[in-house]
């Protein structure tokens, strides 16, 4: 089966776009090839900025140029501005204008608005889609009052090399949950109805493969085969379209050795022909301009060209398509069909956000003050970061902590720190309405005084008598709390690194607060898997805590002190050394595989100075309980149309209620070409007390077995699969066959 058929089995698709309404032709055939340019181009909004800068500065023009600008006809929508009374401002200009077509405003929510929630990747570590659901809606809610109709997200970009630094803003290395995410998130931010005033359009992003740069160097190339793109990255954003985003992002990088922005092959035939999708394609910021750049356009006219005739709808921040498409069009070098083509789409999605109906739709100041950083919103925002929490390693059973009776030292950079809670990407939120995790700790505790926190170092550097205070601090506890890691500047876009490991003063740091012999619980912060090393590695607790928002500090108290169970579970495998990247669990098998008895045995597959694994791979996290599992049950045999339908009894065999995350991964044991080693196709989540005993049923469906064969189409090929169903370490294993 194509990729399409493949994707409407797995109901992915979009519904086909409709005819264009008789106002969006009619204001075609009114509009000059300058007013058709100006609906095409996108600029940063410097009529309300938010402080932040997330880009490099391209051509700014100040907020009174930007109003002529936009009165004059040459804008179609402004992105990365906050504010009601700005937005109405600028509205008011586009009203003016000859044709009075609105303006959209959108920006990138990608973990929140004013209220910060966690970073994609942790809740990722949620495993829930209606959580991702919930949580995208209440953003949502909040981000359209503040005068935003759009947001650039989600991060769709399936990321098996934890040295990219945009691993932190999507959902991990598992195509089954970018799938499932991105459909929620879709879901969650459009609402029901997106002419709502509290509906956000959807953005999955950035088509396509963006994330598999070489060496996970940012903006580096990509190379890959046509089944490793249509198997791993093009999945998430089907699933988006198919939750009905009308808009997607084209990537930085090339693909192939042709960049996304110029590639017709990328944009064209697989985007609108194989997805089906029907919606605008954007450039990313300034990213036709970098054609140039790239060495394929010979300067700022043929990047244009190159860009329209890709199918690149419209132009961000550059301002190439008003300098130079009316040139192009009048001289033949693009044809006017193919903008004709593209204005459609972007008044087509004006239409569909019902702004020629009501072009002040989200712009009321009254909706602001009522739906920003609410009770509400913050409810929400915690429960994400508790579920998002990752406990790790509990070894002798050291937590959860009690409230009372036990002196505990908080120690490292990130205990007091406001400044590194949000992480990357969050766009207008304020520092200071963070919780730190002192004062979440403090505020669970019998007696506040019980808690002593010492920094101990610096984020990179040592500081003056630090150490020296930590391990006093340390000699001092009965129990210390280790919260080291990445600052929020070392994740996100731009943010590659070498190495990723804590940084050395950090890590020093650790090693003489573990050789006081006091019981260690490391708090990691971060953006992506780490590779840990020494005594953070070997430390009897590791939680990952992840950049989790304002309300990190009561959240991870709440998992310290036993409130809340630790639900979540790694989407992103922490390797063993950087050097194994890029690494994850459904890794291709080999024809060499390394024995279990003896995994270095040589002439293997594994590296000199360490095994094929992983030091904790995808789905690894525990809770303060334990799951037994039995009766595993599974068809000897599937056929098309039907599913794999299996059963397992799971029992709580601890002390405590706790929450089971059981998952089933399939392997295809004889393909025409080879499979993933193991690869999740079902999960699910039950809530049992203790000794309580149910049985989870877990449905694989048909399609689910496909793979992509030798002519790029789509098959579910008939032979023998292995199945693991496992639940917090403990795995049953069967076969099936599929006809």
């Amino acid at each position: 089966m194509a990729g399409s058929a493949q994707a409407a089995l797995l109901g992915l698709l979009p519904v086909r776009a409709r005819a264009a309404s008789a106002r969006i032709e009619g204001l075609i055939a009114r509009m000059t090839i300058a007013e058709k340019a100006g609906q095409l181009s996108c600029f940063n909004d410097e009529i309300r900025p938010v402080g932040a800068v997330f880009n490099p500065v391209v051509d700014p023009r100040g907020a009174d140029a930007m109003l002529a600008d936009i009165t004059a006809g040459r804008v179609g929508m402004l992105f990365n501005g906050y504010g009601v009374a700005g937005a109405r401002k600028a509205q008011a200009a586009a009203l003016r204008s000859r044709l009075g077509i609105p303006l959209i405003f959108a920006a990138d929510v990608i973990h929140g608005c004013r209220t910060v929630f966690p970073i994609p990747l942790a809740e990722a570590a949620a495993f829930d889609p209606a959580l991702s659901e919930r949580a995208a809606r209440a953003v949502a809610e909040e981000a359209s009052a503040g005068g935003l109709h759009w947001t650039f997200a989600p991060v769709v970009d399936v990321a098996r090399d934890q040295r990219w630094g945009r691993v932190a803003e999507g959902a991990g290395e598992d195509v089954l949950l970018n799938r499932q995410l991105a459909a929620a998130r879709v879901r969650g931010f459009q609402g029901k109805d997106l002419r709502r005033a509290d509906s956000l359009l959807a953005t999955p992003k950035h088509f396509a493969g963006y994330s598999a740069v070489r060496g996970g160097m940012e903006y580096a190339a990509v190379d890959m085969s046509l089944a490793e793109l249509r198997e791993t990255y093009l999945p998430p954003f089907a699933a988006g379209f198919g939750a009905g985003a009308l808009a997607t992002i084209a990537s930085f990088t090339d693909f192939n050795g042709v960049p996304a922005t110029a590639n017709r092959w990328l944009l064209t035939d697989v985007l609108r022909g194989e997805l089906g999708f029907a919606g605008v394609c954007v450039s990313d910021y300034d990213a036709d301009r970098e054609l140039i750049a790239h060495g394929v356009a010979a300067d700022e006219a043929d990047a244009a060209r190159l860009a329209i005739l890709a199918g690149v709808d419209v132009s961000m921040q550059s301002g190439l398509y008003n300098k130079y498409l009316p040139a192009l069009v009048e001289n033949g070098k693009v044809p006017m069909a193919r903008v004709d083509e593209a204005v459609r789409r972007v008044l087509a999605l004006k239409e569909a956000l019902g702004l020629f109906d009501d072009p002040f739709r989200s712009l009321d100041a009254v909706a602001e003050k009522k739906r920003t950083a609410t009770p509400a919103i913050k409810a929400i925002a915690r429960e994400v970061a508790t579920r998002s929490i990752v406990l790790l390693r509990n070894a002798g059973d050291l937590l959860p902590l009690p409230v009372k009776g036990k002196k505990i030292a908080l120690i490292g950079p990130f205990g007091a720190d406001k400044a590194n809670l949000n992480g990357p990407w969050s766009f207008a939120g304020d520092a200071g309405d963070g919780i730190d995790l002192a004062t979440g700790i403090r505020a669970m505790l019998a007696d506040p005084a019980a808690l002593a926190v010492e920094a101990g170092s610096g984020i990179h550097e040592p500081l003056a008598g630090g150490v020296a205070r930590a391990v006093a601090a340390a000699k001092a506890a009965d129990v210390v709390l280790l919260a080291i890691g990445e600052a929020g500047d070392m994740s996100g876009e731009g943010n590659s690194r070498v190495e990723i490991t804590v940084p050395a003063a950090q890590q020093a740091l650790a090693e003489a607060v573990s050789n006081t012999g006091k019981p260690v619980v490391v708090l990691l912060r971060h953006g992506r898997a780490l590779a840990l090393e020494g005594a953070v590695r070997d430390a009897p607790a590791i939680l990952c805590t992840w950049f989790l928002g304002e309300q990190a500090g009561p959240a991870v108290a709440d998992v310290l002190f036993g409130v809340r169970e630790p639900t979540g579970r790694l989407p992103v495998s922490f390797p063993l050394a950087t050097g194994q990247q890029p690494w994850s669990y459904d890794r291709r098998s080999t024809g060499r595989p390394a024995g279990d008895a003896d995994p270095m045995e040589p002439a293997r597959s594994h590296w000199r100075d360490a095994p094929d694994r992983a030091l904790f791979p995808f789905g690894s996290g525990q809770g303060y309980t334990r799951f037994a599992l039995a009766e595993l049950q599974a068809p000897a045999r599937v056929a098309k149309g039907e599913a794999v339908q299996v059963r397992v009894a799971v029992t709580n065999a601890g002390l405590r209620r706790g929450a089971a995350f059981v998952r089933a991964d399939v392997h295809d044991r004889v393909a025409s070409r080879t499979r993933p080693v193991r690869q999740m196709k079902a999960y699910a989540r039950i809530t049992l007390d203790p000794g309580e005993r149910r049985i989870v049923t877990l449905t694989i469906p048909y399609a689910e077995l496909a793979l992509v064969v030798a002519d790029n189409q789509w098959r579910v090929e008939p032979g023998r699969f292995d199945l693991w169903v496992g639940a917090g370490g403990e795995e049953l294993h069967s076969q099936f066959e599929a006809l």
